[in-house]
């Protein structure tokens, strides 16, 4: 298990942003792009865009990859 989350920038709209994910969630996350076919920033643009308001991007991030590997 890792030591707790970690800083990773991103670029969303152009603008740099970081989000503190669990290495296991980045590296999950970076899977799914991977298997999307699309570029990282891409995927967390399109996070970013359906997340309801209040809800913090690390966090939707979170609910995306779980949705993803559960639901397969």
């Amino acid at each position: 298990m890792s030591a707790g989350p970690q800083k990773h920038s991103l670029t969303l709209k152009g603008h740099r942003t970081s989000v503190s994910l669990e290495a296991e969630f980045w590296r999950a996350f970076r899977d799914i792009a991977e298997t999307d076919g699309k570029p990282i920033n891409a995927l967390a643009s399109e996070i970013d865009s359906e997340r309801a308001p209040g809800v913090g991007l690390a966090s939707a991030i979170r609910v995306f990859v779980l949705r993803r590997l559960t639901d397969r």
